[in-house]
């Protein structure tokens, strides 16, 4: 198991699989205006690519080859916005896609708590610092502990899948886990176009 750094997109002939986590980070949660900093994927196999993104760059030509790729399920923890963060990037829009804090939010009804630490400690005891996050992201060069930090952000997103789908199975909410994620492209290209603080769905 090992994490690794790529600079500006993931290497050539790089194979992961049919399932792929994928997170993002970003110099803050405005789309338009906080750029995309990396890019962390994994195949499940406890192996991480994190890719650093210079600023500017509108290409990552073998990123995109999965983010496009329809016979590749994508596994995000809040979907909506690393959906659309790539999108804005890339032009690339993910689909298939699974999102666990949807699929928490349709299970654990009994909490509200749905970040992926919490879920993290509660499904699977795997403990998991944020001190990260808020690091500066558009660093020329990420630290060790920046690494391992996104690394951690996709590293386990393939044993929650497991997780939740379990506890999806149990309370009969399988169909609407489903919709619910073949929406999730289309509510990431709302938000893109300003509909990001408005329900188009209440009267």
């Amino acid at each position: 198991m090992a994490n690794f750094l790529h600079e500006n997109d993931l290497p050539d002939g790089l194979e992961l699989g049919p399932v792929v986590a994928v997170d993002c980070e970003t110099m803050g949660l405005r789309i338009h205006r906080d750029r995309l900093c990396a890019v962390q994927v994994s195949g499940g196999d406890g192996d991480a690519h994190v890719v650093r993104i210079d600023a500017g760059r509108r290409e990552a030509p073998n990123l995109c080859v999965i983010l496009n790729d329809p016979d590749v399920l994508k596994l995000f923890h809040f979907g909506r916005f690393d959906i659309a963060v790539l999108h804005h990037a890339f032009q690339a829009l993910a689909a298939p896609v699974y999102c666990t804090k949807i699929a928490s939010r349709l299970v654990r009804t009994n909490s509200d708590r749905h970040g992926l630490k919490d879920l993290l400690g509660d499904l699977l005891q795997v403990e998991i610092t944020k001190k990260e996050q808020s690091s500066d992201w558009g660093a020329d060069r990420f630290t060790a502990m920046q690494i391992d930090y996104a690394a951690s952000d996709v590293l386990y997103l393939h044993r929650l899948r497991e997780k939740l789908d379990e506890r999806l199975c149990r309370e009969g909410r399988e169909h609407l886990a489903r919709y619910c994620f073949e929406f999730l492209p289309a509510r990431a290209l709302l938000d893109l176009a300003g509909w990001q603080d408005t329900d188009i769905f209440s009267h």
